[in-house]
């Protein structure tokens, strides 16, 4: 389901979309029509935008996170050309229940990144921009992360732009297996047990931001 009050951005989205096998099964072009669209077709997948009728300030965030109280294990993604901190954290406070994204729209410039962006955050993963993760990073405290080593602040750092193994160990210039040694010392370091499963990757970028911790 798409949700972009830009005519000419959503018919291009969809059409992208399709391109890459992916069925939208609604588009919209403000808050009200993506709740009531999505409590009709129960999408797997939601892309919404920040900025959306009436005010043009923050309804399209505020309505996917009425969507994931509702629908926990809903995917979404909101695609913005802003950060918009406080619902930015709250929505990604929710990760350990499904997958969430936030990019910001030069990304879809990048259709590959793009495309394979949606289908992580899909699948339960997470998907975040760059600028996404400095921005929220300067309102946290760093307590917890004392521990990990620059080396495993950069995996971590990565792993919250939602990079898998072999991407982190591309732009370390590392291999795999180098990558989930660090990775199994973060998780250690932050406390995070085996008993937490695949959601141990999410936590550990949850606490990376300090989600939890912002007001």
């Amino acid at each position: 389901m798409l949700a972009e009050d830009s005519v000419l951005l959503r018919e291009g989205l969809i059409r992208l979309l399709d391109a890459a096998g992916m069925e939208v099964v609604s588009a919209v072009d403000d808050a009200e029509g993506l709740l009531r669209a999505a409590e009709e077709h129960r999408p797997e997948l939601v892309v919404t935008d920040v900025r959306m009728p009436p005010t043009h300030t923050d309804e399209g965030l505020r309505a996917a996170l009425v969507l994931r109280r509702q629908q926990p294990k809903l995917a979404v993604l909101v695609l913005s050309q802003y950060v918009e901190e406080r619902y930015a954290a709250q929505l990604l406070a929710s990760a350990a229940t499904g997958g969430v994204g936030y990019l910001l729209k030069d990304r879809v410039a990048d259709v590959a990144e793009f495309i394979d962006a949606l289908r992580r955050v899909a699948s339960g993963g997470t998907a975040l921009d760059p600028e996404v993760v400095a921005q929220l990073l300067l309102r946290g405290n760093s307590d917890p992360l004392e521990r990990l080593t620059p080396r495993e602040h950069e995996v971590l750092k990565l792993m919250a732009e939602g990079r898998s193994n072999a991407g982190i160990g591309q732009a370390l210039v590392l291999s795999e297996g180098a990558v989930g040694k660090h990775i199994g010392n973060i998780f250690t370091k932050l406390d995070l047990s085996p008993a937490e499963g695949d959601h141990r990757r999410v936590l550990a970028v949850l606490q990376f931001l300090k989600i939890r911790s912002l007001p």
